[in-house]
């Protein structure tokens, strides 16, 4: 890995962003000069899924161990943007939590603290009338409007109207694959292929498992890849499930913005998340489709960088960055990032 020399003067000053989801949770470490200093990778820190403890433990050691290789220095601001915190008492909780930690110590600023997808949205364009759909472990969508108007949605599953990202993928995979074994469903592929994605020989043996609590639930968001691949091959209600999450990516993004009277101004629609940044070519072309009816003038746009770019980009903003810093990431950014997958970046700033 390459690091810059860290360089003390007052013009460049050190900002961390934290990018939280599902998943992973990446953290970076970047100068107002445009330089990446550091950045690190580690497990999931969405706090409903995780436990709020768990969460401030994950990103406390994650921050502090970049921190350190970037020569010790104390940030200027912390970022934080997270997926799980959608209501304000979530926010709230996590401010409250990570109040007097180490790593937030020093720094000019409180920490900002956000949902993800505002990172996502401005990984993909800083259009000021816009909209995103993260479609990742679970979904959820962003719209935003030039006078500051926002619309987010509450994203707490079926109870709030939501369908969609891993875990309902694996879990509507699941449900039609013992439907098809057992004669109340039509034939499908999964039946077969699901068993061996977990690991077991039959579905029997995964329900099992999972009433038992010897296989954890979350464990259905990783069936998502069999879903994909079993609509690749042809199967018909692996691609009903494909059609349905196209469906409903670009219901949350028509909803949104209808709600913020956009609906008839050219806007990108940004899409990111690891389903919808995987690209697949049915998911992709049923979203187009969707797009083209329901929101004709915006222009769908998978984020092309991972969305601790645009987290990072947030926090050098919040401080009153300049241009160079929004645009002047160096080539030898790629040799950092390389290790923890976050490309070098150039044009996140262009309002794509």
């Amino acid at each position: 890995m390459t690091i810059d020399t860290p360089d003390r003067g007052s013009d460049d000053h050190l900002v961390v962003a934290v990018d939280g989801g599902g998943s992973k949770t990446d953290v970076i470490a970047v100068t107002t000069a445009g330089r990446v200093l550091a950045g690190a990778r580690g497990a999931a820190s969405n706090p409903q899924h995780v436990g709020l403890p768990g969460a401030v433990a994950t990103i406390g050691a994650l921050v502090e161990d970049v921190l350190a290789r970037s020569g010790g220095r104390v940030p200027q601001r912390v970022g934080i943007y997270l997926s799980g915190l959608d209501f304000d008492r979530e926010v709230d909780a996590f401010t409250t939590a990570i109040h007097g930690a180490a790593w937030t110590n020093g720094a000019a600023g409180p920490p900002v603290i956000g949902n993800d997808l505002f990172a996502v949205l401005r990984t993909g364009t800083s259009a000021p009338d816009a909209a995103a759909v993260v479609c990742g472990t679970g979904i959820n969508c962003v719209g935003v409007r030039a006078d500051g108007a926002t619309i987010r949605y509450w994203a707490v599953g079926a109870v709030s109207g939501d369908w969609g990202g891993g875990w309902h993928l694996g879990e509507q995979a699941m449900w039609h694959a013992v439907r098809a074994e057992d004669g109340r469903g039509p034939a499908t592929m999964l039946s077969s292929r699901i068993p061996r994605a977990l690991g077991r020989g039959s579905l029997a043996e995964v329900i099992e498992a999972l009433h038992f609590g010897e296989l954890e639930e979350s464990r259905l968001a990783a069936l998502s890849p069999v879903v994909f691949k079993a609509a690749t091959a042809g199967d018909p209600v692996a691609g009903s499930l494909v059609d349905r999450q196209a469906e409903e990516i670009v219901a949350l993004a028509a909803g949104a913005l209808r709600r913020l009277d956009l609906l008839d101004r050219e806007v990108p629609l940004i899409l990111g998340g690891g389903i919808a940044r995987a690209q697949h070519p049915r998911l992709m072309a049923r979203v187009r489709h969707w797009a083209a009816t329901l929101a004709p003038h915006a222009s769908v746009i998978v984020a092309s960088e991972p969305p601790i770019v645009g987290a990072a980009l947030l926090v050098l903003e919040s401080i009153g960055a300049g241009r160079d810093a929004l645009l002047g990431w160096s080539p030898r950014d790629a040799d950092v990032s390389s290790s923890w997958g976050v490309a070098a970046h150039r044009s996140a700033s262009a309002g794509r």
